[in-house]
């Protein structure tokens, strides 16, 4: 719970910038762009994507995933984020500054380029931010 609050907060900052870039690519790149096919599992409040199709995606192709919906993009980026503490044995700190740093730092090396993968930008933050988890919170 505390690592959903701390990323919802880091989400609206990354949405905030990011998202109207998406928009700007050209026609020919988005004509060339692999077809990715989403297939969630929903739960009470958010979309679960397979994992092997989101660690791979690039942000742009995230963002396809999506479906071009910031929400659908936050639950891939959430998703991510707590793959990455998880595989690292790092916890994300829960408070609202922590998740304004974590969505500048996504928003600003995923506004860089598009064609990288989103887990490299969402696992870079994580390693910056993540705190070694104690024994009560893996």
């Amino acid at each position: 719970m505390k690592a959903h609050l701390f990323l919802a907060a880091s989400l609206l900052a990354v949405a905030s910038l990011c998202m109207p870039a998406f928009n700007l690519k050209a026609s020919a790149a988005q004509q060339q762009q692999p077809e990715i096919t989403a297939h969630p599992q929903t739960d009470a409040n958010d979309k679960t994507y397979p994992m092997d199709q989101i660690v791979t995606a690039t942000v742009h192709e995230a963002w396809l995933l999506s479906g071009k919906n910031e929400e659908a993009f936050f639950d891939i980026v959430e998703q991510l984020a707590q793959f990455s503490a998880q595989k690292r044995g790092l916890s994300l700190p829960d408070s609202a500054d922590a998740g304004r740093k974590m969505g500048m730092m996504i928003k600003t090396r995923a506004k860089a380029d598009h064609d990288q993968l989103l887990y490299a930008i969402v696992d870079e933050a994580v390693r910056t931010l993540g705190t070694k988890a104690t024994a009560s919170a893996k």
